[in-house]
């Protein structure tokens, strides 16, 4: 894979294209890439006393749609 965690990079394709982030985590058996700020979904949580609730996580996107950035 051509990506590595902490590398910039922007995405190439889908609904998220033309905005760029850090790498957070590589996804090497499934060829995906975790970016901050980019593919973030919201995600609902049982409420428990230490919070939960709805909240908003980045979701992996797949390695061919990011290029690296320098």
């Amino acid at each position: 894979m051509h990506i590595k965690k902490g590398d910039n990079v922007e995405v190439i394709a889908g609904n998220d294209r033309g905005k760029s982030g850090e790498v957070e985590r590589v996804l090497p058996q499934e060829n995906r890439v975790v970016v901050s700020g980019i593919n973030v979904r919201k995600k609902h949580t049982k409420i428990t006393s230490d919070g939960g609730g709805i909240i908003e996580k980045p979701f992996p996107i797949h390695a061919s749609n990011v290029k690296k950035v320098s």
